[in-house]
């Protein structure tokens, strides 16, 4: 495993990330997941992921039984706040109110003193910039939280949360949580420049997006009996979408023999494509299988060819190479 620090921050965290949306706390048993994390950091993660909506809570306990009978210490943990938690009208957004009953929660739930990470789920407009920074610092301060993140915010709003951070002395964002892969590369234009500026880490997720960019869906053809998009339970963000196209997998299909040129899964090669970026500091995977996390893992390190990057941009239409 390689370790990136986190944005311009000295903590490090392993190239690639486990998370928990849609598998811990639903459709992996409890028994299968706590062995899969443990496998996990075996590998060399350190980074696991979660939030306090993944099954209503459920992945927290999950994580947080698995991260219990391992060294705390050598775990940097994450989750999130933002989306309903339940029906009254403080059980969501990014008031002061909500993140603080919802960190205790989490902590309650993980059993755990503290959070590494702690991110906004998405950007809250109802909530003043000013309320939710402080509220981030007092959490800080009091232990509860190591550092803070954001998760899918526009560059101009994380610039905001720094700007504002900077002049009340208050400890700033240190991530962004965004979806990013070869398929959906919104950050690249304004996201990306100005996390780079601040020293902002990106920690994207669906690297893979949902599996597509593993090559296992071919168009016009069946689809595996035992992959994400065939399960009703969590194929909800997959199905009936462009991801899914036929155009979308024979752009997949015909990336898969660079990926072998290189000596790589396709996986490994969507990954390591990320990870080209130096403000990404890690990719988070998820996992149903113990299989997926060791080939996974094996794209840490990985250093792709300028040429072989700009192979790849020609069949995905890309708007620029970065090596």
């Amino acid at each position: 495993m390689h370790y990136r620090r986190l944005g311009k921050w000295g903590v490090k965290v392993s190239e690639v990330a486990l998370g928990s949306w849609l598998t811990y706390g639903g459709s992996v048993d409890e028994k299968n997941a706590v062995k899969q994390i443990h496998n996990a950091f075996d590998h060399g993660i350190n980074f696991f992921d979660t939030a306090n909506v993944y099954a209503h809570g459920a992945a927290e306990v999950v994580v947080g039984k698995a991260v219990g009978s391992m060294k705390r210490d050598e775990c940097f943990v994450a989750s999130k706040v933002f989306f309903p938690m339940g029906e009254g009208p403080n059980d969501k957004g990014l008031s002061r109110k909500h993140v603080y009953e919802q960190c205790n929660a989490s902590l309650k739930r993980l059993k755990m003193d503290y959070i590494d990470l702690y991110q906004c789920h998405r950007f809250d407009p109802e909530v003043p910039m000013e309320e939710l920074v402080s509220t981030m610092d007092i959490l800080t301060r009091q232990g509860k939280i190591l550092y803070w993140g954001v998760s899918e915010w526009s560059g101009s709003q994380i610039e905001e949360a720094c700007r504002l951070a900077a002049e009340m002395n208050a400890q700033p964002p240190v991530s962004n949580q965004p979806c990013y892969n070869m398929l959906t590369r919104n950050i690249e234009a304004t996201v990306l420049p100005t996390c780079e500026r601040l020293g902002v880490g990106q920690v994207v997720f669906s690297p893979l997006a949902q599996g597509v960019l593993t090559g296992k869906y071919v168009p016009e053809k069946p689809l595996p009996n035992d992959s994400r998009a065939a399960d009703s339970r969590v194929n909800v963000f997959m199905m009936g979408r462009s991801l899914m196209a036929n155009e979308t997998l024979e752009k997949v299909q015909r990336l898969m023999p660079l990926a072998r040129e290189a000596d790589l899964t396709m996986s490994q090669f969507a990954l390591a494509w990320c990870l080209r970026q130096s403000n990404v500091s890690s990719v988070i995977i998820g996992a149903t299988k113990a299989a997926q996390i060791e080939e996974n893992v094996k794209a840490a390190g990985v250093k792709l060819s300028l040429e072989l990057i700009e192979r790849a941009e020609t069949i995905l239409g890309g708007v620029g190479v970065k090596a």
